[in-house]
């Protein structure tokens, strides 16, 4: 991973309007999520949901950011985003304002995530909604292609490993 710029410390808003940092969610293992209230992948936030249970008070964090880059499959505002993923998924981890996270107008940690490859050497633009990037406590950046579901053994075993018993 490149360590020019500390991925923690970038700002971004979350979703009232505040400027956070990863940072303020905690040191642990984080996992940046893109996310999408109408894409196949939706599904995905009910095995989010369910890691941010099983090892949150062990100090995972989940972030997800919601993006309406991919064939506008997250059209709402921030109220309908967080209703829907609240009543529908019983989401508890942060959902924060939405990003851009391709082209010009991509959000600065996302501009900072992109550097990294994933598994297959491939980096490069982010491919669609529920990309994942598991940020360990070293600051190491592990990248998953949206098929690659929150409970995939990989990523079960990077926050096992990166956690505290």
């Amino acid at each position: 991973m490149s360590t020019e710029t500390d991925i923690r410390a970038i700002e971004f808003s979350d979703a009232a309007g505040e400027t956070k940092t990863l940072a303020d969610y905690g040191t642990g293992v984080t996992i940046v999520v893109n996310v999408a209230s109408k894409c196949g992948l939706t599904p995905q936030y009910e095995q989010l949901e369910e890691l941010q249970r099983t090892y949150g008070d062990r100090g995972l964090n989940i972030v997800g950011f919601p993006c309406n880059q991919f064939m506008g499959q997250e059209p709402g505002s921030m109220d309908e985003i967080l209703e829907y993923c609240s009543t529908t998924w019983g989401v508890s981890f942060p959902v924060v304002d939405k990003v851009k996270v391709n082209g010009s107008g991509a959000a600065p940690l996302y501009k900072a995530l992109k550097k990294n490859t994933d598994h297959a050497g491939l980096g490069g633009p982010v491919a669609w909604n529920f990309e994942k990037f598991v940020i360990l406590p070293s600051g190491e950046v592990e990248r998953f292609r949206p098929q690659t579901k929150p409970d995939d053994e990989a990523i079960v075993s990077l926050i096992e490993a990166n956690l505290p018993a």
